[in-house]
């Protein structure tokens, strides 16, 4: 059983997925940022493989994204700082990127490493579903890596229950149609859509992510899903940060308790 699933499995409400941009704010902080973020209880980590063309990112992940560029990171250099988290990081591991950066490293390569590193799931948000159906399923069976979709406001029932059947892990519910970014609280809007997804009794577990940033638009997410992903709000707080250790454990604090 994967990590991922053995989490779902043990634990289906109040999930806390927090994403992170490799290689920011500087190269090598990845692996402390993973470690203080298990240490401080988030059950998910979202590893970001920054790219030139993120269309789904909004503009604080984006500048992290170019940050971490300039910096150095590649996408041979996360396999392997992932490699030196999974020495001490037991909690699942995703990583987030783009379908040219898996193409330039091969298909079969990129999701054979990333396997052997110890990520559990992958969220390539520009891969079609028809493409992966046709041309990679059979492959991603084969090696068995949890391939995790997004869903959106804009998604049909009868496409979002075709979404679940190809899908593994959970199902990413982007929770308005726009890129990723912090907000203060959900929209009526919003509420509906979850509500919606909620009455279609999908087999994977649900993840709401996109405006997630506070405590209050957290637990409100997570009245309607397993839990919440948050990313540009944590972007926010370790580019400010002297002290990773203090900021993290102080970030997660506060999303989780009231």
């Amino acid at each position: 059983m994967s990590r991922l699933k053995a989490l779902f499995k043990h634990k289906n409400s109040n999930i806390l997925n927090i994403y992170i941009t490799a290689g920011f704010p500087a190269l090598n902080d990845t692996i402390l940022i993973v470690q203080e973020l298990e240490k401080a209880g988030t059950d998910i980590v979202e590893i970001g493989m920054p790219f030139s063309d993120p269309l789904a990112d909004g503009p604080t992940i984006q500048a992290s994204s170019q940050k971490a560029i300039e910096n150095g990171i590649t996408v041979s250099k996360i396999f392997e700082q992932v490699t030196e988290i999974r020495k001490t990081v037991q909690i699942p591991l995703i990583l987030m990127g783009y379908f040219n950066q898996v193409l330039k490293f091969g298909v079969p390569q990129f999701f054979r490493k990333a396997r052997e590193v110890g990520i559990d799931g992958l969220i390539i948000p520009d891969l079609p579903i028809g493409v992966y159906k046709n041309e990679y399923a059979s492959l991603v069976d084969e090696i068995d890596p949890d391939l995790i979709f997004l869903i959106t406001p804009q998604t049909s029932n009868e496409r979002i229950k075709m979404i679940d059947k190809l899908s593994n892990g959970f199902l990413y519910q982007v929770s308005s149609h726009s890129t990723t970014g912090a907000q203060q609280d959900l929209q009526t809007s919003q509420i509906e859509y979850f509500k919606r997804v909620k009455t279609l009794n999908l087999a994977n577990p649900t993840m709401i992510g996109f405006g997630i940033s506070n405590h209050d638009t957290f637990t409100a997410a997570c009245k309607y899903a397993n839990g919440a992903i948050i990313g540009s709000a944590f972007i926010n707080a370790v580019a400010n940060s002297t002290d990773l250790p203090e900021t993290i454990h102080q970030f997660v604090k506060d999303i989780s308790e009231p």
